[in-house]
C-alpha cells in the first residue's frame, strides 16, 4: 500500500495515452511552472478567495476535498485555514505539484493526503467518505464527462456541507470555437506553437489596453483575485482540453434536483467560469448515479 501522504492510483498509463492521442492537455506541466512563481502573497490571496466565497473566517477541523488539485495552491490554502485536506488529481504532474506544496509547508501533517485518481472513478470516490466542503475549481469541465463528474461529487458532501465549483460559461458559438482551438493545441508540437503564437500576443495586447484605458494594473488585479498567474492561466485557457460548458441555470437546476440550495454565486457574461457554492439540505444518495 502506498504511503498515505502520497497514494498513487494506476491511472498513469491512461493519462499518458490520452495525451499522446491529443485528447488531453498536460495541466500538471503548466502547474509545475506556476509553482516557480508562488509566493506568500499568492497563498494569502487564495486563502482570501476561499473565505469570501465560502463566507467563513476559518475551516478549522473541517474535512476539505480538493477534487482536481492542480498546483495544490487551494489545498494549501484550505490547510492553512485549519482544514483536514484530501487532494487528488488525474494528472501525475499535478499530483507531484500538490505533494511538493505539502512537503514545503506541512511535511509532517497526517491531516493532508495527496492521491492520484480520477473524479470519474466512483469506487475511489466511495472510499473517501464524506466532507464538509468539496472544492473543484475549473476541473469537472475538463474530464470529458462533465455531467457524470458533477453527479459523482454530489454524494461526497455531508448534510449541511458545501460544494464549491467553477465551470466554464456556455457562450454558444464562441465556446465551440474555443473547443477547436484547444483541440488543435493538444494535437502536437506544431498545433501547440501555432495556437501560442496567435493567442498569447493577442491576450497580452488586450491586457495592456485594459491597463491603459482603466488606469489599473490588470496583472496585479488578476493576482489579487485568486492568487493565480495570468500567463499560466492563459496557457491553461488555450490548452485546456477536454472542454465542456454549461449555462448557470443548468447547474442550478442540476443541484437543486439533488437536494442542494445555492449559497453563493458569481457569474460571468463571457468565456470565463461561473462560480457556485451549494449547501446540501438533505442526506445524499450514496449510489453515485450519473445524469439520467
Amino acid at each position: 500500500m502506498p504511503n498515505a501522504a502520497l497514494a498513487v492510483m494506476p491511472t498513469d498509463s491512461q493519462f499518458h495515452d490520452e495525451v499522446r492521442r491529443g485528447e488531453r492537455f498536460t495541466f500538471g506541466s503548466n502547474w509545475a511552472s506556476f509553482l516557480e512563481t508562488l509566493d506568500d502573497a499568492r497563498i494569502a490571496q487564495a486563502e482570501q478567495s476561499l473565505k469570501e466565497m465560502l463566507r467563513v473566517d476559518s475551516l478549522q477541523g473541517q474535512r476539505f476535498l480538493d477534487a482536481g488539485s492542480g498546483s495544490g495552491l487551494f489545498s494549501l490554502a484550505a490547510k492553512r485555514l485549519g482544514a483536514n485536506v484530501v487532494s487528488f488529481d488525474f494528472d501525475p504532474q499535478s499530483v507531484a505539484c500538490t505533494a511538493e506544496l505539502r512537503r514545503r509547508y506541512f511535511p509532517d501533517s497526517a491531516s493532508w493526503s495527496v492521491q492520484q485518481a480520477s473524479v470519474l472513478d466512483r469506487d475511489f470516490l466511495k472510499s473517501l467518505g464524506q466532507f464538509d466542503i468539496v472544492y473543484s475549481w475549473g476541473v469537472l469541465h475538463h474530464t470529458g464527462h462533465m455531467w457524470d463528474a458533477l453527479a459523482n461529487v454530489e454524494p461526497l458532501i455531508k448534510p449541511g456541507g458545501r460544494l464549491f465549483i467553477a465551470l466554464y460559461n456556455d457562450e454558444g458559438f464562441k465556446s465551440r470555437l474555443w473547443t477547436r482551438i484547444k483541440k488543435l493545441y493538444c494535437s502536437g508540437l506544431a498545433g501547440r506553437w501555432l495556437v501560442k503564437a496567435l493567442c498569447i500576443p493577442l491576450f497580452a495586447a488586450v491586457a495592456v489596453l485594459k491597463c491603459l484605458t482603466t488606469g489599473r494594473n490588470y496583472f496585479a488585479d488578476y493576482k489579487r483575485r485568486r492568487g493565480m498567474s495570468v500567463y499560466h492561466d492563459w496557457i491553461d485557457w488555450i490548452g485546456g482540453y477536454p472542454f465542456e460548458v454549461a449555462k448557470p441555470e443548468e447547474i442550478l437546476e442540476f443541484y437543486r434536483d439533488r437536494g442542494f440550495t445555492l449559497d453563493n454565486l458569481r457569474t460571468t457574461n463571457r468565456l470565463g467560469c461561473n462560480q457556485f457554492v451549494f449547501v446540501r439540505l438533505e442526506a445524499p444518495d450514496l449510489r453515485l448515479q450519473g445524469k439520467s
